[in-house]
């Protein structure tokens, strides 16, 4: 098979958070009914992704996050990828985050069977890899809840 043509890639993200911001992302989904993040920080030390909720989840439920965030973890999962032609991609997953001029081909990235995404960046090869997941803060205002996270 001929390798996909993919658009270049200008960040050079730390693959174990950036594979958490996934499964944070799937997670706020299933348990908030919300959409992925409307903003992301993703660094090493720390991260903070933005969630459009109608209020503030309790205290409970942001255990609840972190909780099933690290139960996902602990399953050592793997990291898979699959190329889609955006024709192919459009009817499974939202093209609105890509970049103006994307290439035809994107690539989706799976975190077994507990998430996929549109995704360009980088991981690790298993949920193994990636440490425990622990919220550090958390705020909202307007309509916004903003986590901040680090791995341990």
């Amino acid at each position: 098979m001929e390798q996909p043509q993919l658009n270049g890639h200008n960040k050079t993200e730390y693959p174990p958070m950036h594979t958490c911001e996934h499964i944070v992302n799937r997670t706020m989904v299933n348990l908030f009914g919300c959409g992925r993040a409307v903003s992301a920080h993703i660094e090493r030390k720390k991260s903070k992704l933005d969630f459009a909720l109608p209020q503030a989840p309790t205290d409970e439920e942001i255990t609840h996050i972190e909780t099933t965030v690290n139960e996902v973890i602990a399953r050592h999962l793997p990291i898979t990828t699959e190329f889609f032609t955006q024709q192919e991609a459009k009817e499974r997953f939202d093209l609105k985050r890509l970049p103006e001029g994307a290439s035809d081909t994107v690539r989706i990235v799976k975190v077994g069977d507990y998430d996929e995404c549109l995704c360009i960046g980088l991981h690790v090869a298993n949920t193994s890899e990636i440490g425990m997941f622990k919220i550090i803060s958390h705020d909202y205002k307007d309509g916004i809840f903003r986590m901040r996270f680090k791995l341990l």
